[in-house]
């Protein structure tokens, strides 16, 4: 489908950010006159000069995210367009100027003294900026001269290339070949790799899960090089930042207390006899004497679908949501009604879903709607997303306004635990209610255990780099089998080919990134259950949580909504999620 064949009520309102191409190039060009700040330099001391330079560079970062956003939006509507691909360049050009131009700003700040930015915080005129200033106090002993912060940020871009390298190898250079799928003969892709594996066909799931993974072991040499080059990357900046390992520098940039991490980690060791039953639960349903990882998303019920149009997928949303309260249910209906949303797959646009906020406008969703159950959920997931942004802004100065990463999956999870309940409590038969459950049960597995997996993979890959020991393709596939074994126990066949699976995660080129999925599962499924049992009590809590933004420390936030990531108790709260989930499923599946 060609997007001019789109209904204008299934295509998101651009036209909100701004009316006409001419006004983007109007404010760019405007924006683009006004980088102006090294005027500021060495006068941060003083309280009224500081005052005028946070102004000035919020008025120019809201700008620049604005004209970067509808950049952005654009494009992805038709990458096929040059125009707009032209305009992201452009907008990339203009911030990697205004970067340069604010070099100094970190170094000042760190430079000055404590007591002086202390009284800042205490001025009801940096009242926006007090989490800011707080931050920049902490990060005093890691912050280093102007001329180090300048070659660092010059080296940046080689910094980068690990994940660059990666990419080009995972998009390009990865010799897959063909495979035979449905009666045709075709590439074997990553997304077709993803359907065969979900498929009732074993046969074929083991052919293309050897064959993919033959093409990453060929490449072991190249692979190793580049995941070993971005540790010793993560181990070096760590060290020139003067923290004690990477897990504590990229704990610190995120304001995440370590004890989180610790207690993530240890709750899922502590549980993993559960997810051993789940996989032997797996096994048996499926009636396999030997059960291998090609089989690990076979399937275990078939002939439960939910076949809705858009329109009613999304009413159905509306309704599943009720727990909520009637004004998040009005917002939903309001971003239905206003076109925050881009629904129809089409010619050029952008795969898969997300959501962006635009601030002083609206949060926008992106789609490729299909009527099938799990695009039901991706509708609740993204609408999640949407209105955590919506609550964020709406409550928040813009330098607040952006919450951490730590936090971003929270709200959208919260939607799908909420819809997922809603669905069971009308499912009308027990095949429905099986798939809902194993549905539930694979969505904490991959997001809750495998991830924590990979988080404890990415743990023992830095910190033999910090002991000095010796990354080679063989240490790190051992690792990797290791922790895979202690993980899926017994009862699946743990070849060569799933040791090396660390090869082809392209989030280890972030590191430590991936923990934050389980942490926001965990939440999620505490924040869920409380209100469902505490009500409007809790959905109050919750809606101080959305509309906390990036007010402070993440961790803080969610205590906000009555969960406390720093103690076992939330954790211990979603692993009983998950086997009492399992003994449900068992019981309907006659285990």
């Amino acid at each position: 489908m060609k997007r001019n064949e789109v209904k204008e009520r299934y295509k998101w309102a651009i036209e909100d950010i701004y009316a006409t191409d001419s006004d983007w190039e109007k404010d760019f060009d405007k924006l683009q006159k006004s980088i102006d700040f090294s005027k500021y330099s060495g006068k941060l001391g003083n309280k009224d000069t500081l005052l005028k330079f946070l102004n000035a560079d919020e008025e120019f970062c809201k700008l620049l995210e604005r004209l970067a956003d509808y950049a952005h939006l654009r494009h992805d509507e038709d990458a096929d367009v040059a125009k707009y691909a032209g305009y992201f360049a452009k907008v990339n050009s203009l911030y990697a100027k205004y970067a340069a131009d604010i070099a100094f700003y970190d170094p000042e700040m760190a430079s000055l003294d404590e007591s002086y930015l202390n009284s800042l915080i205490e001025d009801k005129r940096f009242a926006d900026y007090d989490y800011m200033i707080k931050r920049v106090i902490e990060r005093k002993p890691h912050v280093l001269s102007e001329a180090e912060e300048r070659l660092l940020g010059m080296a940046s871009e080689v910094f980068g290339t690990f994940n660059e390298t990666f990419g080009m190898i995972d998009s390009l250079d990865l010799n897959l070949p063909e495979i035979e799928w449905e009666g045709k003969t075709e590439k074997l892709t990553h997304g077709l790799y993803g359907i065969i594996l979900h498929s009732n066909n074993r046969e074929k799931r083991k052919e293309a899960y050897d064959k993919y993974y033959k093409a990453y072991i060929s490449l072991i040499n190249t692979i190793t090089s580049t995941y070993v080059g971005s540790v010793k990357c993560d181990v070096l900046l760590s060290k020139v930042y003067k923290f004690n390992s990477s897990l504590e520098c990229a704990l610190f940039n995120e304001d995440v207390d370590k004890k989180v991490y610790d207690n993530l980690l240890k709750a899922v060791n502590d549980n993993l006899p559960v997810m051993h039953r789940y996989i032997s639960v797996r096994k048996k349903i499926l009636g396999y004497k030997e059960l291998y990882f090609s089989d690990i998303y076979a399937p275990l019920v078939d002939g439960a679908e939910l076949k809705l149009s858009y329109d009613d997928a999304y009413a159905y949303v509306i309704r599943g949501l009720a727990p909520l309260g009637k004004e998040y249910q009005a917002l939903l209906k309001k971003a239905y009604d206003e076109r925050w949303i881009d629904v129809e797959e089409t010619e050029g646009k952008s795969g898969g879903a997300y959501s962006a906020g635009v601030y002083g406008v609206h949060p926008y969703v992106l789609l490729n709607y299909k009527p099938m159950i799990t695009d039901v959920f991706t509708v609740a997931h993204e609408m999640g997303h949407s209105l955590h942004t919506y609550f964020s802004q709406k409550n928040q100065p813009y330098v607040k306004s952006s919450y951490k990463i730590f936090v971003a999956e929270v709200a959208s999870t919260v939607n799908e635990v909420l819809l997922l309940k809603f669905m069971l409590s009308e499912a009308k038969d027990n095949n429905m209610r099986k798939y809902l459950l194993n549905y539930y049960l694979d969505s904490i597995r991959a997001t809750l255990h495998r991830q924590t997996m990979f988080a404890e993979f990415e743990y023992e890959a830095h910190s033999m780099a910090e002991r000095e020991e010796p990354l080679t393709k063989e240490s790190l596939c051992k690792i990797y089998a290791d922790i895979g074994k202690k993980y899926y126990g017994n009862d699946i066949e743990h070849d060569y080919n799933i040791s090396c699976e660390w090869m082809r995660i392209p989030h280890f080129y972030r590191a430590f990134y991936v923990y934050k999925y389980a942490t926001g599962i965990t939440a999620a499924i505490n924040i869920a259950k409380r209100i469902l049992t505490a009500g409007k009590t809790a959905v109050k809590d919750y809606f101080k949580f959305l509309s906390g933004g990036g007010s402070t420390d993440p961790v803080s936030l969610l205590k906000l909504a009555g969960v406390d990531l720093s103690t076992t108790e939330p954790f211990k709260v979603a692993m009983n999620e998950f086997e009492e989930t399992l003994k449900e499923f068992e019981n309907l599946m006659g285990i």
